[in-house]
């Protein structure tokens, strides 16, 4: 596990509902001190972290995106991932599809279909 890998990282799908893995994920991120802000369409505050409504509110481009959202969301995320010029887009396991990954290849963006957590050595 290397937190200083990616200088910002934005996980799409945090939720507050703490039994909820968007909420996992971003709780363990942050504890694991990976540079971490969360994205709901919502906002929000959670775990004392501002939430962001979308990808574009954040003040900086982050080097990577993790989606924990249906796959028809991660579709969306991946055409904002290109308006934004991001990437990289790690897809937790649920949340990718074939037209999310169809979509992310012809935008030239670099996919990861497995969970972040594991591959990573946080969980």
């Amino acid at each position: 596990m290397n937190p200083k890998e990616y200088s910002l990282i934005a996980v799409v799908g945090v939720s507050d509902d703490a039994s909820k893995y968007g909420h996992k994920i971003f709780r363990d991120l942050i504890n694991a001190g990976y540079p971490v802000k969360g994205v709901n369409p919502k906002g929000g505050f959670v775990l004392g972290h501002n939430l962001y409504k979308s990808l574009s509110e954040i003040e900086r481009k982050p080097e990577l995106v993790i989606t924990v959202v249906p796959p028809a969301a991660t579709v969306l995320v991946v055409e904002e991932c290109n308006k934004l010029g991001i990437k990289t887009v790690w897809m937790q396991p649920g949340s990718q599809s074939p037209e999310a990954l169809e979509k992310a290849g012809a935008y030239g963006i670099k996919t990861v279909t497995a969970c972040f957590m594991v591959a990573k050595d946080v969980w």
